[in-house]
């Protein structure tokens, strides 16, 4: 999908559930990472991450779109358009847009080691390396087994 496709995306969506014309641009922008999409309250356009549509495909990208359409459409008609506004939310609802986007990137793990007792099989998770050869297992006192996890 391209930027054009896009628009035309935005333009239908936003008459077919709000019943208004789209009336500004809608791009993809590559260095959205951590959001999906989002509304430019200055200008009033709406940028989507592309990496959003590329992992979870248009079903995804769709409410989205009702998301940011709802901002702009609030914003534009001078009501409350931020996230906890209840005309936002009930809005949202009402065109079955997606209130949270899933998340792209998997958060690392904070830890590193995981510690297996030989006995019981307890596994405990550790950030910093641990001497084995001192500590032994909480619930059983048998020994541990080391692994960078």
């Amino acid at each position: 999908m391209n930027n054009k496709k896009l628009q035309e995306l935005v333009e239908n969506i936003s008459l077919e559930f709000f019943d208004k014309q789209f009336t500004h641009q809608a791009i993809f922008n590559n260095r959205l990472r951590t959001t999906a999409g989002r509304y430019l309250v200055r200008s009033h356009n709406l940028e989507f991450s592309y990496e959003y549509y590329a992992t979870f495909r248009l079903e995804e990208l769709i409410g989205v779109i009702k998301h940011e359409l709802c901002h702009y459409h609030l914003h534009l008609s001078n009501k409350g358009y931020s996230h906890r506004d209840p005309e936002f939310k009930s809005l949202l609802a009402k065109v079955g847009g997606s209130r949270y986007a899933k998340a792209t990137h998997k958060k690392p793990t904070p830890y590193r080691y995981k510690l297996v007792c030989k006995k019981c099989s307890f596994v405990y998770y550790r950030k910093r390396k641990v001497n084995i050869s001192k500590y032994v297992c909480g619930k059983c006192g048998g020994k541990l087994t080391s692994e960078v996890y």
